[in-house]
């Protein structure tokens, strides 16, 4: 398919608008395209329409294949759920499958739960897939019954189809206008609002790599107090935009800053608050980030808050002292809406959506991805904290498990910060809660031996991600550059979440100023990146619940906090009061500023210097100031 990061796509348009010809231009360059066509053949009653089909049928080429579901209103989702990865989809039109759908075969209560299961059917397609539907929103309500019940169905089942599929496009006068996500730019640009430096800029060489699919969403929700929780309800948000990949991410992305003077404005004024204590102390610092980067000094605690769990396993010595299986389980539980993650993601009311990342080979021995696969993981990253910015999202909380995590992060730390493994690495621990010094000592050595074999390697970011971090950091790399690309703040939780902070700084600069670090957790490799990032963290809880499960502990507190610097006014004694009413006017009373309190010099109390110019004020003998 000639659009780079989309697997499904609906092409609307009018009659004669062109949409049928773009359609098949978006999958003329396929080895074999399947067209499904689903109006009847009606040659034989009329002749205008059998030649309408003819023009089509010339139109494909003698390598497509062509099945009919006309008549057949379910067996186009049948179609769709049989397809597989490696074949190329063209539906058209969706205008005969309603006419079908409206037969007399079909009773009015099969609309609804028909067109909810063809949406199904797209959204879960494996295939690339072009459907072709006419847009019934612009013109005139139909004078008959018949035509009615058709515009309203075609239009419920477009609605429905735009929101299973990659991207929308509407075409007008044989010209496409790009509904979802916006245009692709061309040649080509680096991620959707990202514009790399012209001394970084490099366009990829090799073939496209087809986009991991992104994994559902989950809502969980809080287990009854005594019982086990249930499994997860959430339903799989329909695709969102992605990021263009004609080029690939290289060093020196131009990302957006947060806004500085919104947050030291924010500081500022959670100084005037009426508070009956000293303040906000370490949790100013909260307040600050989430002013600069929600772009106003009162900002508002988090709404919409969205829980990244990478799964990604590490071969080798880095997993020494890990039980096989034990991450798979623990992610899987968090899919059912189980385990810790679950539990604490139910109980902040964020959502969790686990991603599962490459596995990596054993870095003593070999790189732990290929560049090609690097280059995905960044990607799906990016398109993951795209998808939660179209969602509303407004913070993300990165998560990650998997066997080795902790030393593939200690190896990206050593290759990025120069730390030496034996001190980034905290100590193994077993499922019976002893310590394995063994395990740890194998850990180390696959370290050194892995960064020993890729000493002659470059030393840059995807390259250390491609030699000895692994699929994991590197989806959590993309999904901090695409997040700071929408300006989406991000809660950093452990070591692979601050290994990706200082792969993507390296990436681009102002990556960095979008994360806040939770929690240290008292793992030294978490204190040493955080030093380097510049990331002081909010809490000294010590808490080691898993990454991200700190953060989810700690996210109450900080929504607490917000609230509390949002809503409470300011102190009575520097709220503005107004001026004295003449005697003609009743006086009154005095109000808060609806903004900032306006400040006045305080009084003096009791006797003092007349002035405050040191200049003003003689020495006496012993060098002090009289009075």
């Amino acid at each position: 398919m000639s659009i780079d990061g989309w697997n499904t796509v609906l092409v609307l348009g009018g009659i004669r608008s062109g949409k049928s010809e773009f359609a098949e231009a978006l999958v003329a360059d396929a080895p074999t395209v399947r067209y499904v066509a689903t109006a009847a053949d009606n040659s034989t009653d009329d002749e205008e329409w059998a030649a309408r089909l003819e023009v089509h049928r010339a139109r494909r080429p003698t390598t497509w294949t062509t099945e009919e579901t006309a008549g057949e209103a379910r067996r186009l989702a049948e179609v769709l759920a049989a397809a597989q990865p490696s074949e190329t989809l063209l539906v058209d039109d969706i205008g005969g499958w309603v006419t079908a759908l409206l037969g007399p075969a079909h009773q009015p209560t099969d609309l609804t739960a028909t067109i909810a299961e063809l949406a199904t059917a797209v959204r879960s397609c494996p295939a690339r897939l072009v459907l072709v539907s006419a847009e019934v929103g612009l013109s005139l309500v139909p004078t008959t019954p018949l035509g009615r019940a058709f515009t309203d169905a075609l239009g419920t089942a477009n609605r429905a189809i735009a929101d299973a599929v990659d991207t929308v496009v509407l075409v007008v006068a044989g010209q496409p206008s790009w509904l979802k996500p916006p245009p692709p730019t061309r040649p080509a640009a680096v991620p959707a609002q990202v514009t790399p430096a012209a001394a970084g800029t490099r366009v990829a060489t090799g073939p496209t790599l087809a986009p991991m699919p992104l994994p559902e969403v989950l809502t969980p929700s809080p287990p009854p107090s005594t019982a086990e929780p249930a499994g997860a309800d959430g339903t799989p948000w329909s695709t969102p935009p992605v990021a263009a990949t004609g080029l690939t991410i290289e060093p020196g992305l131009e990302l957006p800053m947060p806004d500085e003077d919104a947050g030291s404005q924010a500081v500022e004024r959670v100084a005037t608050r009426d508070l009956p204590g000293a303040g906000f102390g370490g949790l100013t610092q909260l307040v600050e980030f989430a002013a600069a980067t929600q772009g106003t000094p009162r900002p508002a605690p988090w709404g919409s808050i969205r829980m990244l769990l990478v799964h990604g396993d590490h071969a080798g010595g880095v997993a020494a002292g890990t039980a096989p299986g034990d991450s798979a389980r623990r992610a899987q539980e968090a899919r059912d809406g189980q385990g810790a993650w679950a539990r604490l993601a139910a109980e902040a009311g964020a959502e969790l959506q686990v991603v599962d990342a490459p596995a990596a080979d054993p870095i003593e021995t070999d790189p732990a991805l290929p560049l090609s696969q690097v280059e995905a993981a960044l990607q799906l990253g990016w398109r993951l904290a795209d998808q939660a910015a179209h969602a509303g999202v407004r913070l993300l909380v990165l998560g990650a498990c998997g066997a080795g995590t902790d030393a593939a992060a200690a190896a990206v730390l050593a290759a990025t910060a120069g730390a030496e493994p034996p001190a980034v690495l905290t100590r193994v621990r077993t499922d019976a809660g002893e310590y394995d010094d063994a395990a740890w000592m194998v850990r180390c050595a696959a370290v050194r031996d892995g960064l020993h074999r890729s000493r002659h390697s470059s030393r840059g970011p995807k390259e250390i991600l491609a030699e000895v971090g692994g699929g994991d950091i590197a989806v959590a790399t993309g999904v901090l550059l695409g997040a700071a690309a929408r300006r989406l703040p991000v809660l950093l939780d452990g070591p692979v979440g601050v290994a990706a902070g200082l792969v993507s700084r390296d990436l681009a600069g102002p990556a960095r100023h979008w994360c806040l670090l939770a929690d240290h957790g008292g793992h030294p490799g978490v204190q040493l990146a955080a030093d380097v990032l510049g990331l002081a963290p909010l809490l000294d809880l010590r808490l080691d619940l898993g990454e991200g499960g700190n953060a989810l502990v700690a996210l109450p507190l900080l929504r607490s906090a917000l609230a509390l610097a949002t809503a409470l006014p300011a102190h009575p004694s520097l709220r503005v009061e107004s001026e004295p009413a003449k005697p003609t006017e009743q006086p009154e009373p005095a109000t808060p500023a609806a903004d900032e309190p306006e400040f006045r010099e305080p009084e003096p109390a009791g006797p003092g210097p007349t002035s405050t110019d040191p200049e003003s004020t003689p020495l006496d003998s012993s060098g002090w100031r009289a009075g």
